[in-house]
């Protein structure tokens, strides 16, 4: 079953809980794939903070089984992509992803650095976020 989601991009200072372990002998999806949902292009600094997309989440790929401690579904391709172009200012804000739900989502993120990040619930609820900071350059896989 999918829902839609929303998913905020948004840049400001804030920590939050994450797992990165992920098992090498399995994929969790095909990061090249097209995403879902489409593109999103930003930019450090970008206007309309925060960015939002809709997407229709959830597959049938056990997240569990690829990545450790994780828990959901996810489909073969991304939900969605973000081009990202962080600054070169060590101290700018870091990159803040949520989603936003009407049900418990859990949001998984390939990020640029290669790693899978994966939040259940964070700071509000049981609305799943994740912080890089320092933002990175490259492609998330959402």
């Amino acid at each position: 079953m999918a829902w839609t989601r929303t998913i905020k991009l948004r840049a400001f200072a804030h920590q939050c809980g994450l797992t990165t372990g992920i098992d090498d002998s399995a994929t969790a999806q095909d990061i090249g794939a097209e995403p879902n949902s489409g593109t999103i292009e930003l930019e450090a600094n970008f206007p309309d903070d925060p960015a939002a997309t809709e997407v229709l989440s959830g597959g049938s790929i056990d997240v569990s089984r690829v990545i450790e401690g994780c828990t959901g579904y996810i489909s073969n391709e991304p939900d969605g992509r973000l081009s990202f172009t962080a600054s070169p200012d060590p101290d700018a804000y870091p990159l803040y992803i949520y989603a936003l739900s009407s049900g418990d989502t859990t949001l998984v993120i390939n990020a640029p650095d290669g790693n899978w990040y994966c939040n259940d619930d964070g700071d509000e609820g049981l609305d799943p976020s994740i912080v890089f900071g320092p933002a990175m350059t490259g492609e998330y896989e959402i």
